[in-house]
């Protein structure tokens, strides 16, 4: 994809001791392509609205965050008279940072998170690492191009997105599947259930979990 010359302008809160403090955040980023806000709470009900301007988006957030039992907000609107993927892959962005931001310096939580979840015939595993290090293993073969509108590729790009601006591992592996709505859906809930998992509060640990002393 060609290069564009972008526009940005981030706010980020809460930060520091009161991100740690509350595990939440909001973040905001504009260019000249897309305008995204995200508002999230790790320690929520699953309470989840999404308004992207992509429907299929729009449900699979919402699916991540019921299963994930996080509070979400995403507001985007982007340049759809193109395509969907600035958007799409935007809001990957935002998403991470706001995890990466509502986490702080990660101490206490248990960081590793794995879960495989069914669909009627799909089957996706999660497995996560909040390590500060992004890495992606997408290993999920679609054969169609399209559920309805939504392109299937774009995926693997908000999945990138999220897990290099989220400063993590994540490997999504699929098991099984047919129905490209099932196989994606699938994808969106074990993630979620696997960083339900990391980012959870793990009462025995002092610190952070790394014998670095430190998970940036």
């Amino acid at each position: 994809m060609q290069k564009k010359l972008k526009r940005e302008q981030s706010s980020t809160r809460p930060n520091g001791a009161a991100a740690k403090a509350s595990r939440s955040a909001e973040i905001e980023r504009k260019t000249r392509e897309t305008s995204i806000t995200v508002a999230l709470k790790l320690d929520g009900s699953g309470s989840g609205r999404a308004e992207t301007g992509v429907a299929f988006l729009d449900h699979m957030l919402e699916s991540f965050a019921r299963h994930g039992f996080f509070d979400l907000r995403v507001a985007a609107k982007g340049d759809l008279q193109i395509d969907d993927h600035h958007t799409v892959e935007d809001v990957g962005i935002v998403l991470g940072r706001a995890f990466r931001t509502a986490l702080g310096e990660r101490a206490g939580i248990k960081r590793f998170g794995e879960a495989t979840v069914p669909l009627d015939e799909a089957v996706c595993t999660a497995i996560v690492d909040i390590s500060g290090r992004s890495y992606l293993g997408y290993n999920v073969t679609i054969t169609q191009e399209r559920v309805g509108n939504f392109q299937t590729e774009l995926v693997h790009d908000f999945m990138k997105a999220f897990s290099d601006e989220a400063g993590m591992n994540l490997h999504l592996n699929m098991v099984s599947g047919r129905n490209p709505h099932h196989i994606i859906e699938a994808a969106f809930k074990a993630l979620a259930r696997a960083m339900d998992q990391a980012t959870a509060i793990e009462p025995r640990l002092s610190g952070v979990l790394s014998t670095k002393g430190t998970l940036s």
